[in-house]
């Protein structure tokens, strides 16, 4: 315990942030699924955020694991992921414009419309598994 509690003072978490990263996007991605599946999958995009998530958790095991990973293959994974959020953010803007009145009904687009910023959790996670590549591996 002690050694944890000093490692998280000196900023050593590599492996923790690694796996958090990596794990994060298991229940991310059930959620993505049944909200999409909800909409009926009506853009091929929606599959997207479904198919990144393998290979985030594929890299952020690799990078609890091997140091190595986890300056390689972590970054690229969380980098896609992020861009992927980013890209269902823009999705989602357009999706709101698209409902009946668009922006002038903006109040009630939002709140009927697709969640403009439920993308930015994939930008959150995707961002933590870049974090991680980049703060010190612990002892």
């Amino acid at each position: 315990m002690r050694r944890a509690l000093a490692n998280v003072r000196r900023g050593r978490l590599q492996r923790a942030l690694s796996l958090g990263a990596g794990l994060a996007s298991v229940p991310l991605a059930f959620e993505i699924y049944l909200e999409h599946y909800r909409g009926s999958f009506s853009n091929r995009w929606e599959w997207a955020p479904l198919v990144c998530t393998p290979p985030l958790l594929a890299a952020g095991v690799a990078g609890a694991l091997s140091p190595r990973a986890a300056r390689t293959v972590l970054p690229a994974a969380g980098i896609l992921y992020a861009a992927n959020g980013v890209f269902g953010t823009v999705l989602h803007g357009r999706g709101v414009v698209r409902k009946p009145g668009g922006a002038v009904h903006a109040g009630y687009n939002l709140v009927m419309g697709p969640p403009l910023l439920a993308p930015g959790s994939l930008c959150m996670v995707g961002g933590l598994a870049v974090l991680a590549s980049l703060v010190p591996r612990e002892r």
